[in-house]
């Protein structure tokens, strides 16, 4: 028993130094200034536009079936329990425990795509996942059952980030900024934030002149006030007087601002709020569901070509391979930004600005809350839902389906929060103390080896319930 433990506890170190490897080789490519931040910015728009939608048409469609929906509405179900735990625990810190507001952000939301996606295919090569296998199947196809189970909690994530959080710009899920918006700011003054700014997310709301502007009688005397990150904050996350324009993205499903100003203040609100809920990765989950639930369209697309798979050698072939290209990508692109962030830190002008505290003591409440808390509170809820309802209970007999979900809700937060703050009110020491906990979230990323080996012995456990 003790010679399997240790065997599965070195699978799943290695599993996660190969994580850590290829976010280093994303810092050593800005070391040698082979990649940069803008290089990042534009690889993670292209990720998350095209390479994330096609990955979740490819996996959720090939892997939900009529029979299997249920095993998604399960896991839909818990990806908004951990969220919704996750955000009170966060505004339990913010407001009795005096964290940073963001604090809220940097526990409800962890890496739900990459870095598990990765982390399940170096688990995959050491072997160890073969006895979570109990039915007539192979170890290939429980894998991409798994990476389809992942994605699914991973879209959740990503529609509540556009819907909740803050109105960002984030590395993951970059939105397009609305250039109607800042044209529309141009038009009303002398002063206005650069396009450029706003679209890459860098955070820099300096005024810059613009070309000059004839006043009008309707022209300001003074430029719009900007709101305070408290109040900012408040607008999003309650229930503003007026809604947010200027925050609306540009995305393929926009809607001309003329059409909504026949609507009250109220419902603007909400319609934008339900409107942030779309973005290119749900998008792609849907389109997969509906070939997945389809079976004409299943057929089709997923089927062996002498088996009625018309588009399954060439059209769905080259959305596996671009979907593919998502995994690692994304990886590549957080050792860029850590080590852009280490570097910012130590330019003598940063460093000044530097508090005594190097790394704030709510660090640990973050990590412990990551790789403790969840892994203990998500392992031991679904093992005692087995156990309790039996294989065939509520959580079907799918030992692969319970190992991914005791997994989901750990690990380290996710990149998006830098972006969150360079696109808030905060201060360049904020976005620092995020760095310092992002970088720190990932070199003790391996002790997710303990959570692997919990969740898979558990789950092996639960097998003989």
């Amino acid at each position: 028993m003790a010679t399997g433990l240790l065997l599965s506890f070195v699978a799943a170190v290695q599993a996660s130094l190969s994580v850590i490897l290829v976010i280093f080789y994303g810092a050593l490519a800005a070391k040698l200034s082979l990649l940069n931040s803008a290089n990042g910015k534009a690889i993670s728009k292209i990720c998350v536009q095209m390479f994330l939608p096609l990955l979740l048409l490819v996996q959720i469609g090939s892997e939900l079936h009529l029979e299997s929906a249920h095993r998604y509405g399960i896991i839909l179900a818990w990806a908004i329990i951990c969220h919704i735990i996750s955000f009170v625990i966060g505004i339990v810190g913010h407001v009795f425990l005096g964290f940073p507001d963001w604090i809220t952000a940097a526990i409800m939301f962890n890496n739900t795509t990459s870095y598990p996606l990765l982390l399940i295919q170096s688990l995959d090569q050491t072997g160890i996942l073969k006895t979570l296998i109990v039915e007539d199947e192979s170890t290939k196809a429980a894998i991409e059952r798994a990476k389809s189970y992942f994605l699914v909690f991973a879209t959740v994530s990503s529609c509540l980030t556009f819907a909740i959080g803050p109105r960002l710009i984030d590395s993951e899920h970059a939105p397009e900024a609305d250039s109607s918006s800042v044209e529309d700011e141009t038009s009303n003054g002398n002063v206005t934030i650069a396009a450029t700014d706003i679209e890459s997310g860098s955070g820099n709301t300096t005024p810059t002149p613009t070309s000059p502007v004839s006043p009008t009688e309707r022209s300001r005397l003074l430029p719009p006030r900007r709101k305070s990150h408290h109040q900012r904050h408040t607008s999003i996350t309650f229930f503003p007087s007026q809604p947010k324009f200027a925050s609306l993205p540009r995305r393929p499903f926009y809607i001309p601002r003329p059409k909504w100003k026949d609507f009250s203040p109220r419902a603007q609100w909400w319609l934008l709020f339900l409107y942030d809920f779309v973005n290119a990765p749900l998008v792609g989950a849907v389109l997969g569901a509906i070939i997945g639930l389809t079976p004409a369209l299943h057929r089709a697309f997923f089927n062996d070509t002498y088996s009625g798979g018309f588009f399954t050698a060439w059209l769905t072939e080259s959305w596996k391979n671009v979907g593919g290209l998502f995994v690692p990508l994304p990886l590549i692109v957080a050792g860029i930004s850590l080590y852009t962030s280490y570097k910012e830190s130590k330019q003598p002008s940063q460093a000044q600005c530097v508090s005594s505290k190097s790394v704030p003591w709510f660090t640990t409440f973050i990590l412990v809350i990551r790789f403790v808390i969840w892994p203990v509170f998500s392992i031991g809820v679904i093992y005692a839902i087995v156990k309790k309802a039996g294989r065939h209970g509520v959580l079907g007999s799918d030992p692969m389906l319970w190992f991914t979900m005791m997994i989901m809700p750990t690990g380290p937060p996710a990149m998006k929060l830098i972006t969150m703050v360079q696109v808030s009110d905060a201060g360049a020491d904020d976005e620092r103390q995020i760095a310092k906990i992002l970088t720190i979230s990932y070199i003790i990323s391996p002790l997710l080896a303990f959570t692997v080996v919990g969740a898979l012995n558990a789950s092996r456990a639960a097998i003989g319930v």
